[in-house]
């Protein structure tokens, strides 16, 4: 559940300067608080993601939305952990079903293996949530090219290349 009062008053701490803005430097302090440390770059995508207006740094209705999906990820990750404090690979593939990401096995094992940080079929939080980062990141990137909504796209090297670029 979201309490835009809480977020609020956690926001306004973070943006130290009061500009309306925080940036990644800023809203990875905020999410060590609570426990989850992420690479800087991770920090980044996360911005990128919610980034409506496209100016490199996240408003307060921007970390409401942020907000709203780690959310969702990380209760898909507390419903399938049980008591382990890790998902197993199976688990990882049933959370991601649950939050609306269906991918053919190669593309799931290979996002696993991306994101397996130990190397040991174990995720924790941290990894199913930058996981989670990732896929939502290359969905909205393939949207952005599907302007048919019909689940395939074509690329021009261009375009392809704009793509690579993007640091998904």
């Amino acid at each position: 559940m979201e309490n835009t009062t809480i977020l609020r008053e956690w926001f306004e701490q973070v943006d130290s300067e009061k500009t309306g803005s925080i940036t990644a430097l800023q809203l990875k302090r905020a999410l060590a608080v609570g426990n989850l440390d992420f690479p800087l770059s991770v920090v980044q995508q996360m911005i990128r993601m919610y980034d409506f207006d496209r100016n490199g740094m996240m408003s307060f209705e921007e970390f409401v939305a942020l907000n709203r999906f780690l959310l969702k990820v990380q209760h898909a990750f507390s419903d399938l952990e049980r008591g382990r404090g890790f998902l197993l690979t199976d688990d990882v593939y049933e959370a991601l079903v649950k939050i609306g990401f269906t991918l053919d096995s190669p593309a799931f094992y290979t996002v696993c293996e991306s994101f397996d940080q130990n190397k040991n079929g174990r995720f924790r939080l941290d990894d199913f949530i930058s996981l989670c980062i990732f896929l939502q990141s290359a969905r909205n990137l393939f949207n952005s090219f599907d302007t048919a909504k019909q689940g395939r796209v074509t690329l021009d090297l261009n375009q392809f290349v704009y793509c690579s670029d993007c640091q998904l």
